[in-house]
């Protein structure tokens, strides 16, 4: 007989043995955030150089400077590579929309409502469309394909684990702290950036791997191809309490701008959309447009990295900021809006920067401050960028891990506070979640809503109940219902729809009662329009009963037919909610 022997790497990788380790144990769960911090690192790092060499061969630029930083005197060229990438970008459109029907998920819809289920087909073709924005100069960022594709791969690697429903969600974060951590070389923002944007709430169980997963990332990615992403903000003393006035207001201020610009982005798309401009040729107009503006100035295109660099290291007029902060404004909105796969992470950043630099030239006007402009800058760039991306915490250590500088944190976390409260509190949605708004789905955030829709009235509901015609008279009634039979009995006419429904206490209560002498059947229906439907979820049935002060409802299966498919109790309703809820509170604490 032939003994297979299996070497120590054989079993390491065994799936079987990583399913049960991971499936049992904490330590599985790091472990599996380790893998897909690797992962993570890798996809980054791939993509980063891929861009890098697309705008090196597209705009014939130096290896070492960054495409938006760099002067290109070739005009045509400047005009013709957007408008060549959105050609590119609306033929993959045009086979997409042939090839697949679904919408793609990206990791906040995924984790909101599909407990963490992403496709990595549809993840890879986000990062490819990205690449290609990205590549041929729109103005747009790879952050948005950095964390759909690690999200994928994680989202992948949890299916393949078996993974329940809060660890594959853990999981997914992993990766979208993983892809942040390494784009920025910032371990911390990576992982505020997955508990406070992907997975939606911060717990002792999932802290260790999605920290684990940001960590290992970022080595991977230093060691592959190192990080140039640092701000120098100078000599810089104590900060003084005069420091927090301009501060905050500058955070108010980024709160203002940050609505608008993603209102402006909504705008395009909406008139996109109304025009008869078929989707893939939109990409192609939209390239256009980003052209003629990188003719103005070359510092709107792709993301921004050079220019931000170049706008921070040198002394800027207001005229020059105030003219360069609107051409990248309304070139991130017209790529975005034409169609261009991207983000507004790193864009909003180097508008940011311009804004506080902006504002810099009113620090003579307060008392005692000691601000330096780029100490604006940096300020800024986290108001602007919490006002539309989101993630107090995440930019707050953003701006600490890009400057080391521990005491303008302070100063950042008073303005992001500012700008955060004052969104919330005006406009309530970050540019994500206003998308989702605008598209009909009510998620203002990760948090895993997924479960309250997935607990439909169809799954709780009980197909076996009582039914009879309306046209029985009292006594046929009786007959065919003794009293203690049933509690309730839905009636349906002589075309099967629902009519109503009928408590059997109260036609035996009629028997002693002489108001009710001469009344029919009829006369004892209840809820004619109030009945459930099978696709609600619980909290919407709650409401129902709620509103109807109904101790059980009829289930029909359309508001046409109206055909009587079950019954479902409120009590159930509420004990279902219950225990769901009890579920999901004990997955947050770590309880078994």
């Amino acid at each position: 007989m032939h003994i297979r022997r299996l070497g120590p790497l054989t079993i390491f990788f065994d799936m079987g043995r990583l399913r049960a380790l991971a499936r049992r144990s904490e330590m599985g769960m790091v472990f599996a955030g380790a893998l897909v911090g690797v992962a993570s690192g890798l996809a980054v790092t791939a993509m980063r150089l891929v861009s890098e060499e697309m705008h090196r061969l597209i705009f014939g630029i130096d290896v070492t400077t960054r495409l938006s930083a760099s002067q290109i005197d070739n005009k045509l060229l400047l005009l013709a590579a957007p408008v060549a990438g959105g050609i590119l970008l609306g033929l993959l459109i045009f086979i997409l929309a042939r090839w697949r029907k679904k919408p793609m998920v990206d990791p906040i819809e995924a984790n909101a409502l599909h407990g963490g289920r992403l496709s990595l087909t549809d993840s890879i073709l986000v990062s490819i469309q990205n690449l290609v924005s990205n590549g041929f100069g729109a103005s747009v960022g790879l952050e948005a394909g950095y964390t759909q594709l690690a999200a994928g791969i994680a989202s992948k690697f949890g299916l393949k684990l078996l993974l329940r429903r809060a660890d594959q969600r853990t999981l997914v974060g992993c990766g979208a702290a993983g892809a942040i951590a390494a784009a920025f070389n910032a371990p911390l923002t990576g992982a505020f950036y997955a508990f406070e944007l992907i997975i939606g709430t911060y717990s002792i169980v999932s802290l260790t791997p999605v920290v684990v997963a940001a960590l290992v990332s970022t080595l991977v990615a230093r060691l592959l191809a190192g990080s140039d992403f640092v701000i120098d903000i100078g000599s810089f003393g104590t900060v003084a309490p005069a420091d927090y006035v301009p501060a905050v207001l500058l955070g108010a201020f980024c709160a203002g701008i940050g609505i608008l610009v993603m209102q402006g982005v909504s705008f395009v798309e909406e008139l996109a959309r109304k025009s008869s401009i078929a989707p893939p040729f939109r990409p192609a107009l939209g390239g256009i447009v980003v052209g003629l503006l990188a003719l103005v100035s070359p510092q709107v295109l792709a993301a921004g990295h050079g220019a931000l660099h170049l706008n921070l290291a040198s002394e800027v007029t207001i005229p020059a900021l105030v003219s360069l902060f609107l051409l990248k404004s309304f070139a991130s909105a017209i790529s975005i809006g034409s169609g261009f796969r991207g983000g507004l992470f790193f864009a909003s950043l180097f508008m940011g920067a311009l804004l506080g630099k902006l504002f810099a030239y009113s620090a003579p006007y307060f008392a005692d401050a000691t601000l330096t402009p780029v100490v604006y800058a940096v300020v800024g760039m986290s108001s602007l960028a919490v006002a539309i991306i989101g993630g107090p915490l995440t930019t707050t250590f953003l701006a600490l891990e890009i400057t080391g500088d521990f005491p303008i944190t302070s100063l950042v976390l008073a303005a992001v506070i500012t700008s955060s409260l004052v969104v919330r509190s005006t406009f309530g949605y970050s540019f994500a979640t206003w998308r989702f708004h605008l598209r009909g789905e009510s998620i203002r955030s990760a948090h895993d809503v997924g479960w309250i829709r997935n607990l439909t009235v169809d799954k709780l509901m009980r197909a076996d109940v009582k039914t009879a015609k309306t046209g029985l008279t009292l006594e046929e009634f009786k007959r065919a219902f003794p009293i203690g039979s049933t509690q309730r009995v839905i009636l349906i006419d002589d075309s099967d729809k629902y009519a109503g429904i009928v408590l059997v206490p109260d036609i035996y209560a009629s028997l002693v009662d002489t108001d009710d002498e001469g009344k029919g059947l009829q006369d004892f229906i209840r809820y004619r329009n109030d009945f459930l439907q099978p696709q609600m979820n619980a909290k919407q049935a709650a409401a129902i009963f709620d509103k109807t002060e109904s101790e059980a409802l009829a289930v029909v299966n359309n508001l046409i037919e109206r055909k009587v498919v079950g019954q479902l109790s409120e009590s159930h309703t509420l004990r279902r909610y219950s225990e769901e809820l009890d579920r999901r509170r004990r997955d947050v604490s770590g309880e078994i």
